[in-house]
């Protein structure tokens, strides 16, 4: 199976069902339609010169054309390269060299920008203007000349996201049309997915997450997806009334400002008959603090499902099992579709209840990181196995839970203490929205703890006050040295914090204050 397939075979089976809605235009695509829209992208990028394997790059914001975008590229035979939008300068620069791109779609107010960016490339990229509502400006003159695809086969390169880690340059995650499928699949049968169903599609096209998750799973399961230009609190719930929508997809930060601002539902979403479609929400991307997750649900009224995927395994690799079955609060659930398995340091697999390190394998790995075959050769196996860099268990029942990251491990006089159980305790004080607890070093115990919060909107409370609350939580020895109040947590592309990052950007912020208190 590949992208392509799966547009052709929905085009003839059910040709004008609608799969992409736009809020903001009010404008549908059917299924025939986006079958039409890809053999003309892609005979556009033929005209263009570009062939078939050649990588083709996005600068967008959401919207329906960024999606069809998306699909056309890889099912032309192409390998679609979606660029992070609020990564800067330096990194977009490197990863547009990196990829080998010769074209970039950039959208309105990133036209600027991409073309300064492609100026700055070893090799020449054209650089077309792309509306998310409109489509491309494209540069060919005339009519060009439509043909109908040439089939691929399922090991034919797809999709190439550039994922910052923790350290580092960007690492290029390539993954085929088999993982691609493979990865929606793995949503479709942990979500059992219909083509009753219809999803909400708020986070970035840059996003493993959006991708795999709101796009593939739908196009295989033969559902729908509303797909507005970005998230917002106050539309968030109307498009999902709007639009009878089924589930969406969000992480934890996500969660967190819908919580936030809830006083702008009247009432619990499940007893209002203007939601009866709606049968669940989801979060992945990082981990969801079970206080965060009781309350959303309480507060809503409907289930939220904890999932756990990497770019690496094209999204999704474990879920909590959907009602009627209880969720295991604060884990990630069980695997679908794939092998996930815990490995000692010993390099056997873990008893129970034991902490190692999560691996994976399944037809929705990656193929390997791009140019990179040092990475390559350290991530997987030679019998297939991806090592996640993931810390945790898996208990009695098969839940796996997730305990920190290889090389986020705060070690203070020789103990090892997982951050997450930092940003747990912090999280339950009433005034905290987010929380992140990172190490630095020190002289006496080796490293000492350290953390940043956000608070939530007209709530404060002093360092003190944190401190004091995070040791009747966790005890004066995993109590953090020093509490930073911040307005934002340094992200990578998939939306996880990046501990490894947060010295670094409290040492610019101090000298940003230093400079603006001399002017």
């Amino acid at each position: 199976m590949t992208v392509l397939n799966l547009i052709n075979s929905l085009a003839t089976d059910c040709r004008d069902k609608t799969f992409l809605i736009a809020p903001e235009s009010g404008e549908e695509l059917t299924f025939a339609q986006l079958r039409d829209k890809v053999a003309l992208v892609s005979a556009q990028l033929d005209a263009m010169g570009s062939r078939r394997g050649e990588h083709v790059a996005m600068l967008m914001d959401n919207g329906l054309w960024t999606a069809i975008l998306l699909l056309a590229v890889m099912a032309s035979g192409r390998v679609a390269v979606p660029l992070n939008a609020i990564a800067g300068d330096g990194q977009l620069e490197y990863v547009l060299d990196h990829c080998d791109a010769s074209i970039l779609f950039a959208s309105g107010e990133h036209e600027e920008r991409a073309s300064r960016l492609a100026d700055r490339v070893r090799r020449p990229v054209s650089v077309i203007p792309a509306c998310p509502d409109q489509g491309p400006q494209w540069p060919t003159v005339g009519l060009v000349e439509v043909v109908q695809l040439e089939p691929l086969e399922p090991e034919a390169n797809a999709l190439l996201m550039y994922t910052s880690g923790t350290t580092g340059k960007p690492k290029g995650v390539l993954l085929t049309h088999r993982s691609v499928i493979a990865g929606g699949k793995n949503t479709v049968e942990a979500h059992a997915l219909s083509s009753e169903d219809r999803a909400l599609c708020v986070l970035p096209l840059y996003h493993i997450n959006a991708e795999i998750v709101t796009v593939i799973a739908p196009l295989i399961s033969g559902g729908s997806v509303v797909m507005p230009h970005r998230f917002s609190t106050r539309a968030f719930w109307n498009w999902i009334r709007d639009y009878q929508c089924t589930w969406f997809s969000v992480v934890p930060t996500i969660v967190a400002y819908l919580q936030e601002h809830g006083d702008t539902q009247e009432t619990s979403v499940r007893a209002n008959p203007d939601y009866a479609r709606l049968r669940f929400g989801r979060s992945a991307s990082s981990a969801l603090p079970a206080s965060s997750h009781k309350a959303f649900e309480k507060e809503f009224g409907i289930p939220l499902i904890e999932t756990m995927g990497l770019t690496e395994t094209a999204a999704q690799i474990l879920s909590n099992p959907l009602p009627p079955f209880q969720a295991q609060y604060g884990s990630p659930g069980i695997a679908y579709r794939n092998e996930v398995k815990v490995v000692a340091s010993s390099g056997e697999e873990a008893p129970r209840g034991v902490i190692g390190e999560l691996m994976v394998r399944g037809d929705n790995v990656m193929k390997e990181y791009y140019k990179n075959p040092e990475a390559t050769a350290e991530t997987l196996t030679s019998n297939g196995w991806l090592r996640t860099g993931d810390l945790g268990y898996q208990d009695e029942d098969g839940f796996f839970y997730i305990t920190g990251r290889l090389k986020e491990l705060i070690i203070k006089g020789g103990e090892n203490i997982a951050p997450r159980e930092i940003d747990d305790a912090l999280l339950k004080h009433p005034a905290v929205l987010e929380a992140a607890a990172y190490a630095q070093e020190d002289e006496t115990y080796g490293q000492q703890i350290m953390a940043c919060v956000v608070f939530k909107n007209g709530k404060q409370a002093s360092e003190t006050e944190l401190r004091e609350f995070c040791g009747k939580e966790v005890g004066k020895f995993k109590t953090p040295s020093s509490i930073h109040s911040v307005q934002w947590l340094p992200r990578g592309p998939s939306g996880k914090v990046q501990r490894l990052k947060i010295a670094d950007m409290l040492d610019e912020l101090a000298e940003e204050q230093q400079m603006a208190s001399r002017a």
